[in-house]
């Protein structure tokens, strides 16, 4: 096995502040005159040894690291309700940049957005602070096999951790994981968010080979006798899982899987373009199905803004269909997904998926981040949802 410490030091040097944005509006102009730069990028970050650096100190510039907080927290809005769409298509457009890119900044907002959502107002001011300053947060919830963050408890409050994450995306250089350790005797699950420049985990790099989205880090962190303290804490027990929250947040990650597809069908209709091919019928009937399957993605996007959003209040109720309807757009972008890039690779022909040409990179990064937990399930469960009589419209 090979272990690598890495430590705070590891990271970026950022300003001391990133610029405002105002809006939400304003954030996807940010985020959609980004994409095309993180695009002309993303083959030099492809690799497992290297880490997309230069990409968040331009989202940072762009003011995207804290488009997700409240206004009152020095954001944009983006974590509002009535902002969802909003929040959706920066995801989309940064996925269209760079997947990699796309799969830790969603891991950063859906940090901010559950601290604001369960934390204090003294952890939101805290932790909105770290975030202006240039530190990247994510979410690290997938447990090693057999080896499990757990909890041990500790005189006046605190815990010490024990067991390992996989899958813990930007380790190394997430300065502030928010991630889900076992109660001692049984008491639940408890959300946290780790201080990882202080207290750096141990990394296991032999863990991240994988097919795509190769720059995201996505290795094995062993926590082992870490402690926290109880302003460390975010939330009751639990609280990570409950819904609508917990599966109403597939609509972010399917909006980055979206930007994929949808680079897919960009660099497709540019490549036949370049060779004169356009006059093809049959090119033409590909790209005119591939045209579609986007905007029926789009489409699914704007149903999950308009009928799935979720309150930013903890106490507040939530439309029941919120879930449910969040688990179909995740099936539906999958399908597009699944259905672009076979369209893609008929167009381009072996021509096309040789390198400098970005087909193979975008292929292994859409096939390898279209592979969520639990596809079947997810599907089973709005099955189960509309037969006890429910309507998700």
């Amino acid at each position: 096995m090979v272990v690598d410490f890495v430590r705070a030091d590891s990271s970026p040097t950022v300003a001391p502040a990133t610029p405002l944005l105002a809006t939400p509006a304003a954030a996807v102009q940010a985020a959609e005159a980004l994409a095309p730069r993180l695009f002309a990028q993303a083959a030099a970050t492809d690799a497992e040894a290297v880490f997309p650096t230069q990409e968040f100190d331009w989202l940072r510039a762009a003011g995207l690291f804290t488009a997700a907080l409240a206004p009152g927290l020095g954001g944009a809005g983006l974590g509002a309700p009535t902002a969802t769409e909003e929040l959706l298509t920066v995801l989309r457009h940064v996925g269209r940049g760079n997947l990699a890119v796309g799969r830790l900044y969603e891991g950063h907002t859906n940090a901010l957005l559950l601290m604001q959502l369960f934390g204090t107002p003294a952890q939101a001011a805290r932790w909105a602070a770290d975030a202006a300053t240039g530190l990247l947060f994510g979410v690290w919830n997938t447990e090693a096999p057999a080896h499990g963050v757990r909890l041990e408890a500790l005189p006046g409050g605190r815990y010490r951790l024990h067991g390992a994450k996989t899958f813990a995306s930007g380790a190394g250089y997430v300065a502030r994981p928010l991630l889900t350790g076992a109660l001692p005797d049984g008491q639940g699950w408890q959300m946290l968010v780790l201080p990882a420049d202080a207290q750096p985990p141990v990394l296991d790099r032999s863990f991240w080979r994988p097919l795509g989205m190769r720059s995201t880090a996505s290795h094995r962190a062993d926590l082992t006798g870490l402690e926290i303290g109880p302003e460390d804490l975010l939330g009751p027990p639990n609280a990570y899982y409950r819904q609508p929250w917990f599966g109403g947040g597939a609509s972010r990650f399917a909006a980055v899987q979206l930007g994929g597809a949808e680079a897919v069908y960009d660099e497709t209709r540019r490549f036949l373009q370049a060779l004169g091919r356009t006059d093809d019928p049959y090119q033409r009937q590909r790209l005119g199905q591939m045209a579609l399957l986007i905007e029926s993605g789009r489409q699914w996007l704007r149903g999950a803004a308009a009928h799935a959003i979720l309150p930013n209040d903890a106490g507040a109720p939530a439309s029941p269909a919120a879930g449910a309807y969040a688990n179909l757009v995740r099936t539906a972008i999958e399908q597009i997904g699944l259905a672009v890039l076979p369209l893609a690779e008929r167009c381009v022909g072996a021509r096309g998926l040789l390198q400098p040409e970005p087909f193979e990179r975008l292929h292994r990064d859409l096939t390898h981040y279209l592979r969520q937990p639990a596809p079947d399930f997810v599907l089973a469960d709005v099955g189960r949802f509309v037969l006890e009589g429910n309507d998700l419209y």
